[in-house]
């Protein structure tokens, strides 16, 4: 992977909208409603906190798929951590 490609990954996560995101499913995460990616609320903090950003509501998408998406907040920049400290050895 070139610093390039490393530096494009990392400038798409840091336009997205603020993390953490939380993935929450009907029926499982949630009693009623829609499943969706709940966006800008750290663990502890109140869901209703004026940080909290905007839902994100997908369509045709699995359980997984959520859960993927919504992991992905957080996951690719320990990534892209993980890379520019193996690179720099």
């Amino acid at each position: 992977m070139t610093i390039i490609e490393i530096k494009e990954i990392e400038d798409r996560y840091k336009m997205a909208s603020p993390g953490p995101w939380k993935s929450l499913i009907e029926g499982r995460d949630v009693e009623s409603g829609d499943s969706f990616i709940m966006t800008g609320v750290a663990e502890g903090e109140n869901i209703w906190s004026e940080k909290r950003g905007e839902d994100i509501y997908l369509t045709g998408a699995t359980t997984a798929d959520q859960d993927f998406i919504a992991h992905a907040r957080e996951d690719i920049p320990k990534l892209i951590s993980e890379i520019k400290r193996l690179k720099a050895k």
